[in-house]
């Protein structure tokens, strides 16, 4: 049997970080595996250094296609700053630890263990079930997703997709809920801009400071956000919930931190910029905003938040920089129904919720490309919660319940059988 714990332990060793990436020496070791196990394998990219990973898993060819995607690449990590090498994947009191181990080497492993089991077992499904590990999701996947969509989309195309973006159990009162990610709110992000007049700054009063116009600027971005825009898919969380927001604010202020930013329009000023030279008065100054927005809203939510905000302040301009609507997936699906009935068994009494992600995730790449295509993100831990995962993402000490990662190969495995059909 595939030890998918063994094998994040394995991946997490390759170090992938992201830039530079360097995930080729780790591709070549899964490609290895699968190879063995008689899989169609393909490695290709749009640099012989970074290629992408395609398995394919064939059926009769009667049923829809599942794929199970993640990516190799990782955020940085400063030894300094953990208590055990990032690159060890050490197992210890029963967690695995490193860079990767939760986003998302542990997800690669047991997907690419779910996929060796079945292969080794003999099983074939009426339909395809495609393995796809891609590069460069940290720094946005122009060599990964977006690449491979574009350029080879044959290789990709799919029914039904899972990938990151949700699946931690969320502790709720007495309650067990698991979020199914459906969606991910879109980026638009832009710079304010204020004029003024350089002067020498040995003589303040000669020129006119844009810094002194900006600085007001960032602090009512930074002190409040906007009204809510609550739309379909949180509305949905909520009621599965069974709470307001008002009512989940009081019963979980946690929860609620997490939930907030799914209810609408986000801002967070990220980077701000002024004189070159400290002896110049600034003739210009101007503060970069990373703006977040709903799926179903875009452009036009974002400027109205942002005038309601900004409501009073003069001599300011508004340069978007990046616009990349929101995205989504039906939720009535039979994936869903899939994953609802896996948890209903798994752990009984607990139930699944949508959710949306109020990041971005490679699934974007596959909506895009190919629009009946349903997309989830789902990775269940059950004995890791939410609160525990979130803060340990791109954080120090990252670690994984090495029970979570047997417990997410047994459900990629049972989603092919169900989703695939086949014997």
């Amino acid at each position: 049997m595939a030890d998918a714990v063994a094998l994040l332990q394995e991946l997490i060793r390759f170090d992938t970080v992201n830039p530079p990436g360097n995930e080729r020496p780790a591709q070549e070791r899964i490609a290895g595996l699968l190879t063995g196990a008689g899989l169609e394998v393909t490695l290709v990219g749009r640099t012989e250094q970074r290629p992408n990973l395609v398995a394919r898993l064939p059926g009769t060819g009667d049923g829809p296609t599942l794929c199970l995607l993640s990516h190799i690449d990782t955020v940085l990590a400063d030894p300094a700053d953990w208590e055990r090498d990032p690159w060890s994947g050490e197992l210890v009191d029963g967690f695995v630890w490193g860079r990767g181990a939760i986003d998302m080497k542990s997800q690669t492993a047991a997907e690419v263990a779910a996929v060796l089991r079945l292969a080794r077992e003999g099983w074939r499904g009426a339909g395809d079930v495609l393995l796809v590990v891609v590069v460069d999701e940290e720094t946005g996947g122009a060599d990964g997703a977006q690449w491979i969509c574009a350029e080879r989309p044959e290789l990709v195309r799919c029914d039904y997709l899972l990938n990151e973006g949700a699946g931690s159990v969320i502790p709720f009162g007495d309650e067990r809920v698991y979020g199914v990610c459906v969606g991910e709110k879109g980026v638009f992000r832009f710079k304010v801009l204020a004029d003024g007049a350089a002067a020498h700054a040995s003589m303040p009063q000669m020129g006119d400071n844009a810094l002194l116009k900006i600085a007001p600027i960032i602090s009512r971005l930074g002190e409040r956000q906007p009204p809510h825009d609550v739309t379909d898919v949180p509305r949905a969380m909520l009621d599965g919930l069974g709470v307001s927001f008002e009512e989940l604010r009081e019963r979980d202020p946690l929860l609620a931190v997490v939930v907030e930013p799914l209810l609408g329009v986000t801002f967070a000023p990220t980077r701000v910029w002024a004189s070159d030279k400290i002896n110049v008065i600034p003739a210009q100054a101007g503060v970069a905003v990373d703006c977040r927005v709903p799926p179903g809203l875009g452009r036009e939510a974002a400027e109205r938040r942002l005038r309601e905000l900004l409501d009073g302040a003069d001599g300011y301009r508004v340069e978007f920089m990046e616009q990349v609507a929101g995205n989504t997936s039906p939720v009535d699906t039979p994936l869903m129904a899939t994953i609802a009935d896996w948890v209903a068994a798994e752990d009984p009494g607990a139930r699944v919720v949508p959710t949306i992600l109020p990041g971005f995730s490679d699934t974007r790449s596959w909506r895009a490309a190919f629009p009946d295509v349903v997309g989830y993100g789902f990775f269940p831990q059950s004995h890791q919660t939410l609160h525990e995962t979130a803060s340990l993402m791109h954080g120090a000490d990252e670690r994984i319940d090495a029970r979570d990662v047997e417990l997410a190969t047994r459900f990629y495995e049972h989603a092919a059988r169900e989703l695939c059909g086949g014997r």
